[in-house]
């Protein structure tokens, strides 16, 4: 039940939260913004690498001995802190229900540096689970500089994860309704502005800095008349049915890892980095999160075939990825997926059903929305998160159908508790 307070001491807490939130914000952001501008350095890096070694024999084979090198190193820095394997979504729960406990100060600078290699190396990862990491260990940071008590210390902590998720998309709404949703159930009517505060300073602080440009660039000029709502229903559906495969498939590539018992996590990632190497010769567009999946497919420049292929590609490549325990998340390949399905389907539908080609962007925004909620259970936020993200009013009602929809169709097929295993699995540590 939530604790009773008299007015004054109502109006003293709340105060001193909103202050703490603040600095939680300001500290969670500058966590996201150090890595965020690490991982455009990695990302950089990669495209003149990749350019530069482009038909030379002896340059591919001298980057495919880079690539184990820096395997190899990030082994090492998961030996070193365990906890920043995964995206580290599921170990700040366990942190903030008292079951887990760990450093921020060996977290954070592991977490970055290990980011830092893997996007480097190219591999399929996603940002938003190590930002929301990062901040809730800023949380935990401010929390024991200001010498706080365990409650307020996982207050604080959930604060800093909504932190994190504002940072990095610029949504801090999402921040908030996600820490509610997935991060921090119990928490009173009293919290939920620190969290919104600590969300929207983060926002701030990153957007001072990086500015306020969306992560996902594409505009929607059109909205979806009524007349084809019906296939929204066809498409969450559609989603519904994915999200739960690819939780599915990225249990099974964990399983795979784990059966050769002297593989280790070097060995793991030595396959998730060299896999990178043959990705980044042949199909470069599947590297990292998958932005520049999503680019081309809002700019009309990725036919049907391609978008399959690129699909197909890019959901295996996760799965290697993910399952070899590199420091990295999942919601940004998620999102990628999504799209891409989305691109699928709508021209499908444009073939099929006579769908204006117009619509096509409308899809794919939809079906981000909708995967989001399929795989990570949170409906809510997965609406709220691509408003905010498209600031188109129009979608609200058309996101809310498809994400609920997949939702419902995903926990019909496989109930939460076995994707909350899946996931789980999918961010613990490994023995070395």
């Amino acid at each position: 039940m939530e604790k009773k307070f008299h007015t004054t001491e109502y109006r003293t807490l709340s105060a001193i939260l909103i202050v703490e939130g603040i600095l939680v914000g300001a500290a969670g952001g500058m966590a996201v913004l150090v890595y965020r501008v690490a991982l455009n350095y990695a990302g950089n890096w990669l495209d003149r690498i990749l350019f530069f070694i482009k038909g030379n024999p002896l340059r591919i084979a001298g980057w495919f001995v880079i690539l184990i090198v820096l395997a190899a190193l990030v082994g090492c820095l998961i030996k070193w802190e365990p906890m920043i394997s995964g995206g580290g979504i599921q170990l700040i729960k366990k942190e903030i229900n008292g079951t887990l406990s760990r450093c921020w100060k060996r977290i954070l600078p592991a977490k970055i540096a290990g980011g830092f290699l893997c996007f480097l190396g190219g591999l399929s990862l996603g940002r938003c689970g190590p930002s929301i990491q990062l901040g809730a260990m800023a949380g935990q940071g401010v929390s024991q500089i200001l010498k706080r008590g365990e409650d307020e210390e996982r207050c604080l902590m959930a604060c800093g994860a909504g932190a994190g998720m504002a940072a990095i998309f610029h949504a801090p709404l999402a921040g908030m309704i996600f820490v509610l949703e997935e991060i921090y159930k119990a928490g009173s009517r009293l919290f939920f502005i620190p969290v919104l505060t600590s969300a929207i300073t983060a926002d701030f602080t990153v957007a001072c800095i990086l500015g306020p440009s969306p992560v996902f660039r594409f505009q929607l000029r059109y909205t979806l008349p009524q007349s084809s709502y019906w296939m929204l229903l066809l498409l969450g559906i559609q989603l519904g049915f994915s999200g739960v495969f690819y939780s599915w498939l990225m249990t099974k590539a964990q399983n795979v890892y784990e059966k050769p018992k002297k593989l280790g996590q070097t060995g793991r990632l030595m396959i998730a980095f060299f896999l990178s190497g043959v990705c980044g010769l042949l199909m470069p567009s599947v590297l990292g999160g998958g932005s520049e999946l999503i680019e081309p497919l809002t700019g009309g420049k990725l036919l049907l075939g391609e978008a399959i292929l690129a699909l197909a590609v890019k959901f295996l490549f996760s799965a290697v990825c993910v399952g070899s325990g590199a420091p990295g998340g999942n919601v940004f390949p998620v999102l990628a997926l999504g799209a891409l399905q989305g691109g699928i389907f709508a021209m499908t539908c444009a073939k099929a059903f006579g769908l204006d080609p117009a619509y096509i962007n409308n899809f794919v925004l939809l079906a981000m929305a909708g995967y989001f909620a399929a795989v990570l259970r949170t409906p809510i936020t997965a609406v709220v998160l691509l408003f905010e993200m498209s600031a188109a009013v129009s979608q609200m009602l058309s996101l809310s159908i498809v994400c609920l929809t997949a939702y419902v169709v995903a926990e019909w097929i496989c109930p939460r508790q076995m994707t909350e295993i899946s996931l789980e699995r999918s961010q613990r540590p490994r023995m070395q």
